[in-house]
């Protein structure tokens, strides 16, 4: 195996290529430990800690330098850590052993995101919300549903009201225009139709 190019990411860290092709990231001081330099062989036992070693702890703390921050889906991470040029095998293998201390388990954070945001957000926007984070569909479909059966009241029927309450929403002086306008104003905020029609056959001013 042969370097065949080490090329600058910035002024700490170069992209290594080897035999032509992208291999990993490396430090200046590590390249200068591991004696690496274009044109010459690397040879295997170098080439195995690198991967096996350096790398796969590299990609361990930096996810757990992210989730200290804040708490990610599966799918955000993965992505995080490709920005980081870390090897499709490596992120795997990070994954798992993330799953493994439950460090990152997105039941749990589709259940804590939904009922922190259940209060201000409509159903539906919940779900394309954590549908972008990359959550499966059927774990989000059953974590907003268990979620909202839990619940006494309407959270999103409150939310139309106070939002019609904010509008100054009068149904005894308000023109069919501006009832129209109003809906599609909920519409757009992810209401249904039967929650929006609900909220405007009530007095909002008296609630």
């Amino acid at each position: 195996m042969i370097v065949s190019n080490i090329i600058p990411l910035d002024n700490k860290r170069s992209k290594i290529f080897i035999d032509g092709e992208f291999a990993f990231i490396l430090y200046r001081g590590e390249i200068k430990n591991f004696k690496l330099c274009t044109g010459e062989e690397i040879s295997s036992p170098v080439f195995d800690e690198i991967c096996n070693i350096v790398i796969p702890k590299r990609a361990k703390i930096r996810a757990m330098n992210l989730l200290q921050k804040r708490d990610y889906t599966e799918y955000k991470l993965r992505e995080k850590l490709k920005e980081g040029f870390y090897p499709e095998p490596i992120i795997d293998d990070t994954i798992e052993y993330l799953k493994s201390y439950r460090y990152i388990d997105d039941e749990r954070f589709a259940e804590d995101y939904t009922r922190y945001h259940m209060e201000s957000r409509s159903r539906n926007r919940i779900r394309q919300d954590l549908m972008q984070k990359g959550i499966r569909t059927d774990i989000i479909d059953r974590i907003i549903e268990n979620a909202y059966r839990e619940e006494k009241n309407n959270p999103e029927l409150d939310i139309c009201v106070s939002l019609l309450r904010k509008k100054h929403y009068d149904p005894d002086t308000i023109t069919y225009e501006e009832k129209q306008k109003l809906m599609a104003f909920l519409y757009r905020k992810g209401f249904g139709n039967e929650v929006i029609t609900k909220a405007l056959s009530l007095d909002t001013s008296g609630i």
